[in-house]
């Protein structure tokens, strides 16, 4: 059997996976290279106060809502169509946006780029899930594009700095179309996929527009409650909406013949598990940029770019953790060894943060807590990315590693809205509190980075728990065992980590 499964696998494999990850990275770190160019564009195009979150939000809105439907559309179509059709249309809407003139084109453009981004993101997850099948293979795989995705985030912030100071913030966009231009030629050339994966039912429509609504509305709803307050009628309004539409979605996917999200995907408890910890990981991590940017950048007077040079030894951290670490340990431990204590050393790394001060020393305090947060993070990533899409169906492969991107997009709205008005309403009550001893200019403005520390810190504390939640959640639901044997077949629950191994399992590669 083994030179049966030898002869068979994909000898462009490797290849592959190098232009798979490529596109992720230009996924993820998409999500904050446009924060650090955003002032230069509000000035240069004039876009308002009021608009300007909306160049955020529109590509949250159009990528968190439509991942599902991507990642069906992945399924159905065949993978890797899906991600040459959403590299092309991620190109030409970064290119649409580089080159805008006014507001509405450069919202437009953002957009755009979510939609085409909720194509692409399952599509690249799922090529990795079928075209990976051999459990030591699948690690190293896995623990590469686990570190990427979660350190995509970080070289998103110093590539931003860069071409922000040296260039201009419209290459903060152009940079993805070189990105794809080279992952299309990967594409084309070296990767292949799996005959007989494809699912070929019809689309749950009703599905997918309660999905694309519920969650639309859900990651709109946390960004409102950011600019609004948790107590606005708009805010209330969204999420009370998102419940509703999510829970019309779950009905509707046990009344269909071919739902869109097949519960079986979610209800075992290993993959569930997993998006929950992811999600509740990212909380926590999207906390740590946010805050950590404005520290480095308002209190300690960094530039853009130095900020973005402070981050990588979160990406350093985080590459030893997911691909020297988890990668060599997860054919040999059950799955949750990795992911608790991996979380529990990212809930000491938010400890460590939550001691910065107004005079505080990036060495001695910013400088470990990000190694450890890289290093802890790549222990959860890597394995939880890894038995979310493990043993699931190869028909579902596409919505299973959608279901994936959704907890990191749901958790990245969440966690920017919850910490963020946790961190600016201890900010006020602290130069409420001690407003009566100021005296001076000097004092005022003294006062006013104290404030904000002490917000950061309280942020950090909470971010702080919701890993030690997360390691819980593992601790709780995971029960996979180590991954060995022969090739993982797709053919049905990853249940206590049980693999089935059989020569049909055994993907036959074809363009």
């Amino acid at each position: 059997m083994t030179e049966s499964i030898t002869q068979t696998l994909d000898p462009r494999r490797w290849r592959a996976l190098a232009f798979i990850a490529l596109a992720q990275l230009m996924v993820v770190l998409d999500g904050t290279i446009v924060n650090i160019a955003l002032p230069s564009a509000q000035r240069d195009l004039g876009i308002s106060d009021a608009n300007r979150q909306w160049v955020v939000t529109a590509y949250a809105l159009a990528f968190g809502g439509l991942l599902l439907f991507g990642g069906r559309i992945a399924d159905r179509w065949g993978r890797r169509r899906a991600f040459l059709i959403g590299l092309i249309g991620f190109a030409g809407a970064s290119a649409l946006g580089g080159a805008a003139v006014n507001t509405s084109m450069l919202l437009g453009a953002r957009a755009l780029q979510g939609a085409f981004g909720a194509i692409l993101a399952p599509a690249a997850l799922s090529l990795l899930t079928v075209t990976f099948t051999l459990p030591k293979e699948r690690a190293k795989a896995f623990g590469i594009y686990g570190a990427i995705s979660g350190g995509g985030a970080a070289v998103g912030l110093l590539l931003g700095g860069v071409l922000t100071e040296y260039a201009n913030w419209r290459w903060t966009l152009y940079v993805n179309v070189l990105f794809a231009v080279v992952a299309v030629a990967g594409a084309i050339f070296e990767i292949k996929e799996p005959e007989g994966t494809r699912n070929h039912n019809r689309l749950d429509i009703l599905g997918i527009v309660l999905a694309g609504a519920g969650l639309a509305s859900l990651v709109y709803g946390f960004n409102k409650a950011e600019t609004d307050g948790w107590s606005s009628g708009t805010t209330l309004g969204f999420i009370i909406g998102s419940v509703v539409l999510l829970a019309a979605f779950i009905f509707s996917q046990t009344r269909v013949a071919s739902p869109l999200l097949p519960l079986r995907v979610i209800t075992d408890r290993n993959r569930g598990g997993a998006y929950l910890t992811i999600g509740l990981a990212v909380v926590a991590m999207f906390g740590a940029f946010l805050f950590l940017t404005y520290y480095l950048q308002v209190v300690l007077g960094y530039s853009p770019l130095k900020s973005g040079l402070a981050f990588l030894p979160m990406v350093v951290g985080m590459m030893l953790g997911a691909t020297q670490v988890a990668v060599r340990l997860l054919p040999k431990v059950p799955t949750k060894f990795l992911m608790v204590p991996g979380a529990a050393i990212a809930a000491a790394a938010m400890l460590i943060l939550t001691q910065i001060s107004v005079s505080g020393s990036y060495t001695t305090t910013v400088l470990p807590a990000l190694l450890m947060l890289g290093f802890g993070m790549g222990l959860v990533f890597m394995p939880a990315m890894n038995v979310a899409t493990h043993g699931v169906r190869p028909q579902d492969a596409g919505v299973a590693s959608a279901m994936v991107s959704t907890s990191q997009q749901v958790g990245g709205a969440i966690g920017t809205s919850l910490l963020s008005t946790i961190a600016n309403s201890a900010t006020a009550n602290y130069a409420k509190g001690h407003a009566a001893g100021v005296h001076s200019a000097a004092g005022g403005a003294q006062l006013k980075l104290s404030a904000m520390v002490h917000g950061f810190s309280t942020a950090y504390w909470i971010a702080a728990g919701l890993l030690t939640l997360a390691a819980l959640v593992a601790a709780t639901l995971i029960n996979a065992r180590p991954q060995t044997g022969g090739p993982a077949a797709g053919s049905g629950s990853s249940g206590a980590g049980h693999t089935e191994t059989t020569e049909d399992a055994v993907p036959v590669f074809a363009h």
